[in-house]
């Protein structure tokens, strides 16, 4: 599984939240991270389609946590950062992505689950307040 900036930013973005304890705007994100503005706000974007996030609009406004950050896992954060399911291989039986087409008679197949299926509940066991 390659975790791309994506993730690095959602996790660096939702550790300033937290500490914030009150809405903060993607420009004062941006800056405090030194990253471009529009690419954050994808991210942003995308952390608040899958429910982490919530959106606050006026003045005042910014992102905030939707729910208790005991309630958020890494898998989560992952899963919304790269738009995708976090997958250590790209050809694990249950994505029926198999390059070669051999989903069903690969030799190397039901290893492949058993270790995505391990690093899915090490990362679903992980909450962002333990993180944090």
């Amino acid at each position: 599984m390659l975790l791309t900036r994506a993730t690095e930013y959602a996790l660096l973005s939702l550790d300033i939240i937290i500490k914030a304890k009150k809405p903060i705007g993607s420009e004062q994100l941006s800056k405090e991270l030194n990253i471009s503005k529009s690419f954050l706000a994808k991210i942003l974007q995308n952390l608040t389609k899958y429910e982490i996030l919530e959106s606050h609009r006026g003045s005042q406004g910014g992102y905030s946590l939707k729910k208790d950050s005991k309630n958020i896992s890494i898998y989560d954060i992952i899963e919304a950062a790269e738009g995708k399911k976090p997958t250590v291989f790209d050809c694990i039986s249950y994505s029926q992505s198999c390059p070669n087409g051999v989903v069903g008679s690969c030799s190397i197949s039901p290893f492949l689950a058993k270790f995505q299926f391990k690093v899915d509940n090490y990362l679903k066991s992980i909450s962002l307040k333990e993180l944090f």
